[in-house]
């Protein structure tokens, strides 16, 4: 790998510095464990503040490198973003092959929770990715709850997704 990146997250959250950009991050910076560099990419600041040509190749080359990729999105109308889709729609076939990605989506209510998720993982793996874990998918009323929410997810899926990953994600 080019980059000493190993995990990235990308959210397509309209709202630029979102909750999700926030949780994404968190979930980011607890897989790649202490002093392992992180990156994160706002789909709101790429797309939305007019950065798209250049910021666009910066952000698919990141994708790409990344051993670990942390997709997250709110629910929106019963799906992930368009924002998202905007973003995944322009990568090309295979260009998430050899790369693990963990979908994180946050919810207004229970009933919705999983919604945005069972849309997204079929899209990341068409693009190539594994996805060996559940992701972590929360309500908004769980945020103020996050590192503990954090914790018992890595506890319950971090060996996993870290053999899955290989070496390029610390023990």
């Amino acid at each position: 790998m080019t980059d000493s990146t190993a995990v990235t997250a990308v959210v397509g959250n309209p709202k630029r510095l979102s909750r999700t950009l926030t949780t994404a991050e968190a979930l980011a910076a607890a897989i790649a464990g202490p002093g392992e560099a992180t990156a994160s990419i706002d789909l709101a600041e790429l797309y939305l503040d007019g950065i798209e040509p250049p910021g666009y190749d910066h952000a698919e080359a990141r994708v790409r490198a990344a051993r670990v990729l942390v997709v997250g999105t709110p629910v929106y109308k019963a799906s992930y973003t368009g924002l998202l889709k905007l973003f995944l729609d322009q990568l090309p076939p295979g260009a998430l092959a050899g790369t693990v990605a963990v979908p994180v989506t946050i919810a207004a209510s229970a009933e919705h929770r999983f919604l945005a998720d069972l849309q997204l993982r079929p899209v990341l793996a068409e693009l190539g990715a594994s996805l060996p874990v559940p992701s972590l998918t929360l309500r908004e009323q769980e945020l103020s709850e996050l590192d503990e929410r954090l914790a018992k997810w890595t506890g319950a899926h971090l060996p996993a997704l870290r053999a899955a990953a290989g070496a390029g994600v610390p023990a």
